[in-house]
This record gives C-alpha cells, structure tokens and sequence, in this order.
C-alpha cells in the first residue's frame, strides 16, 4: 500500500461501500492468526465488504485485501470513522476510540500461547465488554465466522455521557498493572 495520502484517496473513493478496518496495533509481536483468518473469509466471500487493515509486527501478508504495517493517528482515526465494522485485537485504546464513536467491534484478544503477547490481558477486557453488551469477544478464531454474521444484528449498548466505559477500561488497566 502507499503513502498515508494514497491511503486516504483510496479509501474515500470506495464511496458508500461498507468498510471493515482491522487492526492488530503496535505490539511488538505478530498477530498473523487473524489476518490469516480475515483472509481466508474474504476468499471464501464470507466478507464481502472492503477491508482494510493495519497489520503492525505481523510477518502474514494478506492476499485479499489492503493493509499497511502502521498507520498514523490521523489515518486511524478516518479509518475508524469510516468504517462501517471494527475487528480488533484487545488494545484498550483502539477499542475506546471506537466505542466513543459507538461502532460496531469484534475484538480478537491476542494470546499469549499464540505468542501474540506477553499475557493474556486482552482476553479479560474483551470478555469484560462483551459481558457489557459493548461488543462481540471471538476468543477461539474459527468462531470469527459466526461473530461477522453475528454483528449485522448486533446493536452494541451505546456509550453514555461522561465515558462509563471508558473509565471501566481505565480502571481495568489501572488493575492490571498494581
């Protein structure tokens, strides 16, 4: 993919077709497993939609849709306005952004038996949001299937004013690194 211009134009060419941007985030480890798996979905035609993703650390190259290893703030912050579904890994402050602007999100929560992460952090806060009606946790990945098809109908509970679930994800964090 090019430049972060390019990235732009082409993504506001796609016009009103429905978007899906994924996201694995900065962690210095790979998360090929779901971008394997996003691809695999795409060519099965199970995705339709145009995807774009920002792939970090990951070493799996999709074949299916578009991506780019790192984004700027400025790039994710269109991407995730634009789109139309969010898939994620469990990174507190991706999900927070895409929870103030009350889209639809699948997390995907790197694991560390996968070498993803160091720990298994992101698995409680995504078991956390799904348990608040926030968004869908996949916590094996051939359950992304039935999630993609779960979340046309999913209507996520909205964010209330003054950011009650942003202080849950705060307060989990604050948790997690006493």
């Amino acid at each position: 993919m090019g430049r972060p211009r390019e990235i732009l134009q082409k993504i506001s060419s796609w016009g009103a077709n429905i978007l899906i941007f994924v996201s694995v985030g900065t962690h210095t480890q790979q998360f090929n497993r779901l971008l394997k798996e996003i691809d695999k979905l795409k060519e099965q035609t199970v995705l339709k939609e145009k995807i774009f993703a920002q792939t970090g650390f990951s070493k799996y190259k999709p074949k299916n849709f578009q991506y780019k290893k790192f984004i700027s703030p400025k790039e994710f912050n269109i991407l995730i306005k634009k789109a139309d579904l969010f898939i994620t890994h469990g990174g507190a402050g991706s999900i927070g952004a895409a929870l103030q602007l009350n889209k639809k999100i699948i997390i995907v929560p790197r694991l560390k038996k996968f070498y993803e992460h160091t720990n298994d952090h992101q698995l409680e806060l995504a078991k956390k949001l799904e348990e608040e009606g926030k968004a869908i946790a996949v916590l094996r990945i051939n359950d992304l299937k039935d999630a993609i098809k779960k979340i046309k109908f999913f209507n996520p509970k909205r964010e209330e004013k003054g950011g009650k679930i942003i202080k849950l994800i705060e307060g989990f964090l604050s948790e997690k690194m006493a």
